[in-house]
C-alpha cells in the first residue's frame, strides 16, 4: 500500500511510469513492424506448401493416368507437365547471348580494320556452335518425340499472352475438347462451373502443384530426355496441303488495312464453323463455356447491343470490331476476364479467307430469345 502511495501519488512518478509504458508499447509495435514482412512471408509459404500437398493428392488421383505420375507424361495419351518445355527453359541460351555478343563485336573491328581481332572471333565462334551442335546432338532423345530446341517454350509456340498460372489455370478448368483430333482422348473440363468435379480452390492446388515442378535454370538434359511425351500444338491444314499458300493477315496489319483486305473476299459461314470448332485455331477450346472467353453463343448480339456502344469502337462496324478481336486480341478484353489469355499469333497463321469465314460465321451467332 505505501509502494502503491510512492509510486502513483506523486506527479513525476506517474509521468515516469506512463512514458516507460509508451516507450513499451512503441518498441513491442516496433518490432511487430519490424517482423511483419517476414511473418507474412512465412505465413505464405505455409499456405503455398499446402496447397501443394493437396494439389499433389488432386493429381495422383485425377491426373496421373495421363500425364503420368511423375508427370512426365504418356507416350501418344497427354504431354509432361514435369517438362523443361512448358516453363520455358532454354539449353542453348547462354551459348546463343555470347554468339550474339561475339557477332556483334566482329561486325564494330571488321570496320576498324582489326584483322587479328576478327580471326581470334571466328575461332570463338566456331568452338560455341561446336558446343551447340552437342548439345542438340544430347537432345535427340527429345527432339525424336516432338521437343525443338531452336523453340523450347510451349507458351511462345502457342502464342500466350497471359502468364503461365494462368494458363495451367484455365487448360485445367476448362479442358481441351478439340484435342481429340490429336490425342487418343481429348482431356476434359474439371472446374464444376464447367461441369467437372474440382472447386475452384482444388483448381489452384493442382496449378500450384504443377508450377512447383519448375526447375528455374537447374533443369539438365537428362531430366529433358526422360520427358515421355511432348506437346502436340493444333497444326493448321493450310500450312501442309499441297500448292501454293495465302500469305497470312499479319500480326502487325492495322485494322485499317485489314479491313482493306477483307473488302476482297467473301466469308462463308460454314467454312467459319468448320475453322472455329477445328484444330487449326482451336478457338471454341477457350469459348467453349464463359470461364476463360465469352461464349460463342450470341457473339453477334453482345457486338451489337454491347461492344459497339462502347466509346472506344465509336465508328468501328460489327466486322472491323470481330475482325480487330481476333487479330488484336490486347486491343480490347471483354468485361469480366483476364487480358492476355487469347494467342497473339493469329495473324501470322490467318489468311484473309480464313478471317472473313470465321466473321462470317460469329455474324450467325445471335442471342437465343
Amino acid at each position: 500500500m505505501k509502494l502503491n502511495r510512492l509510486i502513483f501519488e506523486r506527479l513525476d512518478h506517474r509521468i515516469l511510469v506512463g512514458t516507460v509504458s509508451f516507450l513499451a508499447i512503441m518498441v513491442l509495435v516496433g518490432w511487430i513492424w519490424i517482423n511483419e514482412n517476414a511473418r507474412m512471408a512465412a505465413f505464405e509459404s505455409q499456405y503455398l506448401a499446402r496447397s501443394i500437398e493437396r494439389g499433389a493428392e488432386l493429381f495422383g488421383s485425377s491426373c496421373s493416368t495421363c500425364h503420368g505420375i511423375d508427370g512426365r507424361g504418356a507416350l501418344g495419351v497427354a504431354p509432361g507437365l514435369n517438362n523443361p518445355d512448358i516453363f520455358g527453359h532454354n539449353f542453348l541460351a547462354e551459348i546463343d547471348t555470347q554468339v550474339d555478343a561475339l557477332n556483334l563485336e566482329r561486325t564494330e573491328v571488321e570496320a576498324q580494320g582489326n584483322t587479328d581481332r576478327v580471326t581470334e572471333i571466328d575461332a570463338e565462334l566456331a568452338t560455341l556452335q561446336t558446343q551447340r551442335d552437342s548439345l542438340i546432338t544430347q537432345m535427340q532423345p527429345a527432339v525424336a518425340l516432338g521437343y525443338n530446341p531452336e523453340s523450347p517454350s510451349r507458351l511462345v509456340n502457342l502464342g500466350w499472352g497471359s502468364t503461365l498460372h494462368n494458363f495451367i489455370y484455365s487448360t485445367i478448368s476448362s479442358g481441351r475438347p478439340v484435342s481429340e483430333s490429336y490425342w487418343s482422348q481429348p482431356m476434359p473440363a474439371w472446374a464444376q462451373a464447367n461441369g467437372g468435379s474440382l472447386r475452384p480452390d482444388q483448381l489452384e492446388d493442382l496449378t500450384n502443384f504443377i508450377l512447383n515442378w519448375d526447375q528455374g535454370d537447374d533443369w539438365t538434359i537428362e531430366e529433358l530426355n526422360s520427358v515421355r511425351q511432348f506437346a502436340i500444338y493444333p497444326i493448321n491444314p493450310a500450312t501442309v496441303s499441297a500448292g501454293p499458300q495465302e500469305p497470312p493477315v499479319g500480326a502487325t496489319t492495322t485494322i485499317a488495312d485489314i479491313m482493306v483486305g477483307l473488302q476482297d473476299v467473301t466469308g462463308d459461314p460454314q467454312s467459319g464453323d468448320q475453322l472455329y470448332h477445328g484444330v487449326a485455331f482451336g478457338c471454341s477450346g477457350c469459348h467453349i463455356n464463359a470461364v476463360v472467353a465469352p461464349l460463342v453463343d450470341g457473339t453477334w448480339t453482345r457486338v451489337e447491343t454491347e461492344r459497339l456502344l462502347d466509346p472506344q469502337f465509336a465508328g468501328y462496324t460489327g466486322e472491323q470490331y470481330l475482325a480487330e478481336s481476333i487479330i488484336h486480341p490486347g486491343a480490347f478484353t471483354a468485361p469480366g476476364y483476364a487480358p492476355g489469355l487469347m494467342p497473339t499469333t493469329f495473324g501470322d497463321r490467318m489468311s484473309y479467307q480464313q478471317l472473313a469465314d470465321i466473321v462470317a460465321y460469329l455474324k450467325t451467332q445471335d442471342q437465343v430469345e
